[in-house]
């Protein structure tokens, strides 16, 4: 009879069992550190080891100071830029005016030769028929010359204003890259004052708080580290536990700190590989003293009510049971 149970208890462990349970178990979470973008002395620390913040609360103060005064001359220089192309502008409607001033020039030029070949042509013929004299003949020659060099020089005018109004453009191109590149440093000198104000990213603890008023932080140096909100278990089960682990299923959890919190929660995810193969040095089995190990294998658990009134972090220590069947 004693035979008999324990046959069936056997069988009930090995095929009818509804649980899967490990202590290899712990809270776990994204944490990063805190850094600024822009170096500077610290002026301002409104948060305290542990405490809890929102998104978009401060977390630490650069001295603004330098990052404004290096604003406004980036704001200074985007209204030179500005200025300065207003002036290009004025330049090319006076010049367009010159042009138009030349082309009249020419009009008048040409009127001008039109009546001197005129006049000459009809002292030639009086002198041809011995009617006219010839200083009037080449009096008339004269001027009809003259008033061939002054069309000439009007028309080489109107070419060379409008050469100049293609100066004046190019000139107006050049303004306006001034101008492009003085509002991207404008734009970087507004971004630099923001990063003066270190805020949090998203709701969670500010731990290992290192960064102090009067210090000097570079750009990038850890001032405190941070663990969001979002928080997990990570359950290392043994490879032969996780046959009828899906995602979904059901996972009850006492956390060692708090053992009478009844917690819940669900499978989220089986790691398709074990833990040691993803680590920094995997270990190299291919020796002729390989011992055959039972491998753990990481279960994501997401958590259905974390308790509020108590502090949860990464590394705590936690034990989940998955129902499996």
């Amino acid at each position: 009879m004693l035979a008999l149970g324990v046959a069936v208890y056997f069988y009930w462990l090995i095929n009818l069992h509804p649980y899967e349970t490990t202590d290899d178990a712990f809270v776990d979470a994204r944490s990063f550190t805190v850094a600024p973008k822009v170096g500077g002395y610290v002026v301002a620390v409104p948060v305290t080891d542990n405490q809890h913040v929102r998104a978009g609360d401060t977390l630490f103060q650069i001295d603004p100071r330098d990052y404004r005064v290096a604003l406004e001359q980036a704001e200074a220089q985007v209204q030179a830029a500005q200025a300065s192309i207003r002036n290009v502008d004025a330049q090319i409607e006076a010049q367009k005016a010159q042009v138009e001033a030349a082309k009249a020039q020419v009009e008048t030029a040409q009127a001008a030769l039109t009546f001197a070949e005129e006049d000459a042509d009809r002292y030639r013929k009086l002198a041809e028929r011995g009617a006219g004299t010839i200083q009037q003949s080449q009096s008339s020659t004269s001027t009809l010359e003259q008033r061939q060099a002054s069309l000439a020089n009007a028309k080489a005018n109107v070419v060379a204003a409008q050469k100049q109004i293609g100066s004046l453009q190019a000139q107006r191109a050049s303004a306006e890259a001034q101008q492009a590149q003085a509002e991207a440093q404008r734009d970087q000198a507004r971004l630099n004052l923001g990063y003066t104000t270190v805020t949090a990213a998203q709701g969670g603890r500010v731990v290992r708080l290192t960064g102090a008023v009067g210090e000097y932080a570079q750009a990038g140096q850890s001032l405190s580290m941070f663990v969001p909100d979002e928080i997990w278990v990570t359950a290392n089960y043994k490879e032969t536990q996780i046959t009828d682990m899906r995602p979904g299923q059901p996972v009850d959890i006492t956390i060692d700190a708090y053992p009478n919190r009844r917690i819940t929660g669900r499978i989220a995810s089986v790691q398709p590989g074990s833990g040691t193969a993803f680590s920094l040095l995997p270990a190299q089995n291919a020796t002729g003293n390989y011992v055959k190990v039972t491998q753990r294998i990481p279960v994501k658990i997401l958590v259905d009510n974390w308790p509020s009134d108590v502090a949860i972090g990464p590394g705590m220590s936690v034990v989940p049971r998955a129902h499996v069947r």
